[in-house]
């Protein structure tokens, strides 16, 4: 890691960015091994010793890399950061990710997001809670002994909802969980996949294109009261969704609506079982379960970075960061900064009080802020209290088992393999 403004080491895109890399390929990349086993369980602990390089530095490759929040949060608002793929082919990322608007910058992405945003309301959020509310009853319900906390609540209960948001039949459910676990890596640059792996991706993209396309033509015929009918039939001013943007937009809200949902519960559930007294409060104060979900995204949030390019020469922090150049932002770390949050690596729930505690940027800021975080925030509110809360019949106690936890594979998401537990009923 290049700790100056100076010059990177020279190599080209076609040497370090190689689909299916192996490690040492990554590390110079990024400046850290993503395929450690010790990261993967512990990132932050990483985190902390590039931010002891500064705010910012250069990897090998010429990869710009930050772990400061004051830098994540400037370039995150600064339009002249944006997706643009000019970056000499440092950062490799697969199409359907590029389709996507949350990699799209003004004009197209204000074009589609202003659409999507026409169906994906607030409305519509605040009119799922009767049906989470139901969903996590059903899925817990007589649930006891060792189970897998993912497979049980995490897994199913946004995948469900997802499908029901779309209007996906409930026999197609385990090819749409399917497709979304091939998909999430999607959200990975390519060097992070084996050869393999991207088969698949590129696979699950044509079943899961081939699907929506024919469940949008259904819905254009017979509209129902789902998402899906929504998309297909929003307009303003005469503009609509075009058909590859209505498969990318499905694709997002399956990637994005699921796996980080899965995350955001699977995270935040071992969080409060490693810490009982956090735990403790958790119950103690149902009424403040919101405030509490926003310290369990700051501490160990779904998402872990995002990738800006320069769009034009910018002075940031001090370095000159060319047009075209890449920033890999670690929000991650961002989150953990403690010269925004005191104590950052200690879980408080009560940190909410004090003006540090709603700055956390787990679901980004600016322009691309989280279009689906209502919807992630309200489910994980409803998973969890139910959960801890005691709200689910006799459900009385819920105990981590011991044993060595495993990750997934996935750069950008971070999440469990899976949670088992010890449910414990009257």
């Amino acid at each position: 890691m290049d700790h100056t403004t100076g010059a990177a080491t020279t190599a080209t895109a076609a040497e370090t960015a190689t689909p299916g890399s192996a490690a040492p390929d990554a590390s110079a990349i990024l400046g850290f091994d993503p395929f450690d086993p010790a990261f993967r369980a512990d990132p932050y602990t990483h985190y902390r010793r590039l931010a002891a390089g500064g705010p910012l530095q250069r990897t090998e490759v010429g990869l710009w890399v930050t772990t400061s929040y004051e830098v994540c949060e400037s370039v995150l608002r600064d339009p002249r950061f944006g997706h643009r793929p000019e970056n000499g082919g440092i950062w490799r990322e697969s199409p359907m990710r590029r389709r996507s608007f949350l990699t799209m910058d003004p004009p197209d992405h204000t074009r589609l997001r202003k659409l999507v945003s026409k169906a994906f309301t607030a409305r519509l959020i605040e009119r799922l809670r009767p049906r989470i509310e139901v969903l996590v009853d059903e899925l817990l319900n007589g649930v006891e002994g060792d189970v897998d906390l993912l497979a049980t609540l995490a897994y199913p209960l946004p995948v469900i909802l997802i499908s029901e948001l779309l209007g996906v039949p409930p026999e197609d459910r385990d090819r749409f969980k399917a497709w979304s676990d091939t998909l999430a890596r999607g959200l990975d640059p390519d060097f992070m996949l084996a050869a393999s792996e991207l088969d698949r991706r590129a696979e699950a993209r044509e079943e899961f294109a081939a699907y929506f396309r024919e469940l949008a033509e259904r819905r254009r015929a017979e509209p129902r009261e789902d998402l899906l009918s929504a998309l297909v039939a929003v307009s303003d001013e005469g503009d609509v969704l075009s058909e590859e943007d209505l498969i990318a937009t499905c694709v997002l809200l399956l990637v994005a609506g699921h796996e980080t949902t899965v995350n955001l519960i699977g995270n935040g559930a071992l969080a409060l079982l490693r810490h009982p007294d956090q735990l403790e409060w958790f119950r103690a104060h149902p009424e403040r379960v919101g405030i509490a979900v926003e310290e369990l995204l700051r501490y160990d949030p779904p998402v872990q970075l995002t990738l800006r390019a320069a769009l034009e020469d910018v002075e940031l922090n001090g370095t000159l960061i060319k047009q075209g150049q890449p920033l890999l932002l670690l929000t991650g770390a961002a989150n953990r900064d403690p010269a925004v949050f005191a104590d950052p690596d200690r879980l408080d729930l009560a940190r909410y009080g004090r003006d540090d505690a709603s700055r956390h940027l787990a679901f980004g800021l600016g322009i691309h802020f989280c279009l689906g975080a209502p919807l992630a925030r309200l489910e994980g509110q409803i998973a969890l209290g139910k959960l801890f809360q005691h709200d689910v019949g006799d459900l009385r106690e819920v105990a981590l088992k011991t044993g060595e936890l495993a990750y997934r594979d996935n750069l950008v998401l971070r999440g469990l393999d899976e949670l088992p537990v010890h449910i414990t009923r009257a």
